[in-house]
């Protein structure tokens, strides 16, 4: 058995099939309007010259006289029979003035009565046009005979001439027809050929050589590409306009249905996220962008091709709930590493206390373990009589102690006040507080490692009035340049060396929580360092601002 697989045509093929249908469709026709056009000639030359003879043939002499007399076909049958070989034409009748016919090139028509093209011939009109003539469809003048004897028959009806010239049928004319239809079906074929062939060269240049059947299975797996990863995508041509987006990034965008064919300018999408979508470098590797009250991670690359840049595309992530959980994590490490410092702290006052035990000292043990104990008492007592809030106390206990193992002094202003607050709201100025006290905590290690400028210091001050809690940390640390004062917020700035894009997430967080709760967070500096203020209602918020 064998089995025969069908090619399917490329696409020069079949423009070329298409193209050769339409020069002979368009062929056809021109030549059924020529071959019409041809027929229309026909009948208007010929049919002057066949009523020309008639006119010629009606006003001889010869057969004005004979009509008038008995059995005159004997004599005009010569005159007839010279006409007919003179003009070329098929045949040439006479008839009487009862519409009999007398004589007739063609002898089946003799006694036969005459079809008169129109009745008014019989009264000394002419005529001429098509008629049937025994089977046969011919162009027919029609000419009457008058008399000119003024004492006899002058004006009067002595009968019909009738000279007919076959029509050629339409395979007649054709043939006559075909040497210029061949040279012209010829032509537009070679025309047909070569334009089809340039036409196909240039679309295969312009679809990468591809067949029509691959350019859809490509917009097929595009589609089912776009729509089945779970990532948004976004692809931008060089004047900044969507070209492309999938739903998931629209939905993390908030672009609308229209979108495609649309600016960044006209959609609204201004400041960092569109820094990160239309930036000139070649590429962006994990840009952390807020948008919309979520945590974005865009990587952007420029797509060219021959040195000339046809736009980018970039990918976008959700990592609000990641980012979320990291903070999660972070409490949890924060918890492990004050363990671990107070383990170490624990250990090194257990060393002390043997130390003086061994070389006899138990006065000194005593008064070392009592000054401990004073001092513990003291700083919980601090913490406890300003915060009455027993998870924010605790946390801010936890943080003084991490401080203090990077030498740095966590302190709490002398303004601070803050009662008890809902479960809900604690979390919030929880997340926020520890956020900011480990910023300053990093900016104020990190600037005395560098630069031994004297005690560094974090101060604290928590406040709460009808509507809102206040939250400001100050410290003694370099500050915040005044151009970077409002994008350490937006997209997640981080002045610590960035590792994969998981830097930096913590304050874009920390004013994700502000704006839920219906307040704003912003820095500014000080003589000393830098000031972070943060303020949130605590009225509920029933829409969260965008």
């Amino acid at each position: 058995m064998v089995a025969v697989t069908s090619r399917r045509r490329t696409l020069a093929g079949q423009l070329l099939v298409l193209q050769l249908a339409i020069i002979v469709v368009v062929l056809v026709a021109v030549a059924a309007v020529s071959l019409a056009q041809s027929a229309a000639t026909f009948n208007r030359v010929e049919g002057r010259r066949v009523a020309a003879l008639g006119e010629e043939l009606a006003g001889s002499p010869l057969l004005r006289d004979q009509l008038s007399r008995p059995a005159p076909a004997e004599t005009i049958a010569p005159l007839l029979q010279t006409t007919l070989i003179r003009s070329g034409v098929t045949t040439v009748t006479v008839a009487n003035d009862r519409g009999r016919v007398v004589s007739s090139t063609d002898p089946t028509l003799v006694g036969s009565p005459v079809v008169l093209g129109d009745p008014r011939v019989a009264h000394g009109r002419s005529w001429f046009g098509e008629l049937e003539v025994d089977g046969t469809r011919q162009l027919v003048a029609q000419v009457p005979v008058l008399g000119d004897d003024p004492d006899t028959n002058l004006g009067r009806h002595l009968g019909v001439v009738m000279i007919g010239e076959s029509s050629p049928t339409w395979s007649e004319r054709l043939v006559g027809a075909s040497s210029y239809l061949f040279t012209y079906l010829g032509i537009a074929s070679a025309l047909g050929v070569l334009g089809s062939w340039l036409l196909a060269r240039r679309i295969k240049r312009q679809t990468l050589g591809l067949e029509p059947r691959e350019i859809a299975g490509l917009a097929e797996h595009r589609e089912a590409l776009l729509h089945g990863i779970a990532e948004g995508v976004i692809a931008l041509d060089p004047l900044h306009r969507v070209t492309l987006v999938n739903a998931v990034g629209r939905r993390l965008l908030d672009l609308p249905e229209n979108c495609l064919g649309r600016s960044l300018r006209e959609l609204r999408i201004n400041g960092r996220l569109r820094d990160v979508l239309a930036g000139s470098g070649p590429e962006a590797r994990d840009q952390v962008v807020v948008r919309g009250g979520r945590v974005l991670v865009m990587n952007r690359m420029t797509v060219s091709k021959d040195g000339r840049r046809l736009g980018s595309v970039t990918t976008l992530r959700d990592r609000t709930e990641l980012a979320r959980l990291e903070q999660e994590l972070g409490s949890f490490r924060s918890t492990t590493e004050l363990l671990r410092a107070q383990t170490h702290e624990f250990a090194n006052q257990l060393h002390t206390i043997s130390g003086l035990i061994q070389i006899g000292e138990h006065d000194e043990v005593v008064r070392y373990v009592d000054a401990l104990s004073r001092h513990r008492a003291s700083l919980d007592l601090t913490v406890t009589s300003r915060i009455h809030d027993t998870a924010l106390a605790a946390l801010l206990m936890a943080k003084s102690a991490l401080a203090a193992e990077r030498r740095v002094e966590l302190r709490l202003s002398e303004r601070t006040g803050l009662d008890r607050l809902p479960p809900e709201l604690s979390a919030d100025v929880a997340t926020v507080l520890g956020n900011l006290v480990d910023n300053a905590v990093e900016a104020v290690a990190g600037g005395r490692d560098a630069v031994d400028d004297g005690p560094a210091w974090v101060e604290v001050e928590l406040r709460r009035d009808a509507t809102s809690v206040e939250i400001v940390v100050r410290d003694s640390g370099p500050g915040v340049a005044p151009e970077l004062a409002q994008e350490v917020f937006t997209h997640g700035f981080t002045t610590k060396a960035a590792q994969g894009g998981e830097r930096g997430i913590g304050l874009a967080l920390t004013r994700l929580v502000c704006h839920r709760r219906g307040g704003e967070i912003a820095v500014t500096n000080t003589d000393e360092g830098a000031m972070f203020t943060a303020r949130m209602s605590v009225l509920p918020v029933f829409e969260e601002a965008r």
